[in-house]
């Protein structure tokens, strides 16, 4: 059986050195906000090359102080309304909806699977106020066209960049993380960087927001035992600073990896019946998961599973079509709809073997 994603052979590379820097953790008695957070927070943020990292819990909460410090300093107010990419997992909305702002559900490019800058401007309003844009399954959405609709109407920009750890927009020399106003990461184990438990950040250029989350992420405070904000506590555990400070390191040769075996895919995979996905071979995807579509998806995964293969669904059901989200059900949506109905994801990760490569292509070729 070839997995979908083994994280235990991911992680078992760097067995010896996490053993090490456990004792080294332990010993020191200082478990949160200590010096591997901090130490975290600076060499992500100069891997993003942005000014500020704020470690925090994971991607939701990132996400959600981002919107959150947007209003303490006025630059949102509840009721706004934030567009956000149909076709995403639903953690994106509940950023918007648990900040007290609503979000404007707009349909993707078929192709890219991103938000769509043509969609954007037909959901322009003037209760429109920022657009959270997610670079979906790990290539960066259409940031140059996205930024300047965004600059024309005075909007903010906010990335979900929680698949695209490391993806580059070749034209600017910028990374994801520093494509907008803010950024939310997180740092969820099957991530490209990911933890060994739930862990994310914010990245941004904004020393107002940077100082605000600083403090909303933290009791509202800034000092010990004095609150100046109610604020919530979603701090970077200490322990996984220490897996992600070792992990980032070989962040950029993992992608290449990454990409490697995606062009594999899309050069050795020949199948009507399958739809590869779109890529223009530059850095800005790093194939967080490789996702093809099919029009039978039923029948599809179940050649897989007789065939040994494992697969994802990212992701079954469309967020519109939630329970958890009843007052947007009757959106019509169709490409979102059509895309949830008929993705899977196949294997993809640094350590697969070349045999397990060759035998996923084979299968494909022979559905």
């Amino acid at each position: 059986m070839i997995k979908f994603l083994d994280l235990n052979k991911i992680n078992a590379r760097f067995e010896d050195e996490f053993s090490s820097q456990f004792k080294t953790f332990l010993n020191s008695g200082y478990y949160i906000k200590g010096a591997e957070v901090e130490r975290f927070e600076q060499n992500f943020a100069k891997y993003c090359g942005t000014k500020h990292c704020i470690g925090v819990a994971n991607g939701l909460d990132a996400l959600f102080l981002i919107f959150k410090a947007y209003i303490e300093l006025g630059k949102l107010k509840p009721g706004d309304e934030v567009l956000v990419p149909a076709n995403t997992y639903i953690a994106t909305m509940l950023s918007i909806i648990n900040s007290g702002l609503k979000p404007v559900f707009v349909e993707p490019n078929e192709d890219t699977f991103n938000i769509s800058p043509s969609e954007i401007e037909k959901h322009l309003t003037s209760k429109t106020k920022a657009i959270l844009v997610v670079h979906l399954y790990g290539q960066l959405a259409d940031m140059l066209a996205i930024n300047t609709i965004a600059k024309k109407h005075n909007l903010l920009v906010i990335e979900d960049a929680a698949q695209a750890h490391g993806a580059t927009l070749s034209s600017e020399e910028k990374k994801a993380g520093n494509l907008s106003d803010a950024a939310g990461f997180s740092f969820y184990p099957t991530k490209n960087l990911g933890a060994l438990g739930d862990a994310g950040a914010v990245t941004t250029n904004d020393d107002e927001l940077a100082a605000c989350i600083k403090i909303l992420h933290n009791y509202g405070s800034s000092k010990k035992y004095s609150n100046e904000k109610i604020g919530i506590n979603s701090r970077l555990d200490e322990l996984q600073a220490v897996f992600l400070n070792i992990k980032l390191n070989v962040l950029d040769s993992d992608n290449a990896i990454r990409k490697g075996i995606a062009k594999r895919y899309l050069s050795e995979i020949d199948n009507p019946k399958i739809k590869l996905p779109f890529y223009d071979f530059t850095d800005n995807h790093v194939f967080h998961v490789f996702v093809i579509r099919v029009a039978d998806r039923a029948h599809f995964i179940s050649y897989l599973e007789k065939n040994g293969i494992g697969y994802l669904i990212h992701y079954p059901v469309a967020p519109h079509h939630q329970k958890a989200l009843l007052p947007y059900k009757s959106l019509y949506l169709p490409i979102t709809e059509a895309i949830h109905d008929t993705v899977v994801s196949i294997p993809l990760s640094p350590v697969m073997t070349n045999d397990e490569i060759e035998t996923i292509i084979n299968a494909l070729n022979l559905y």
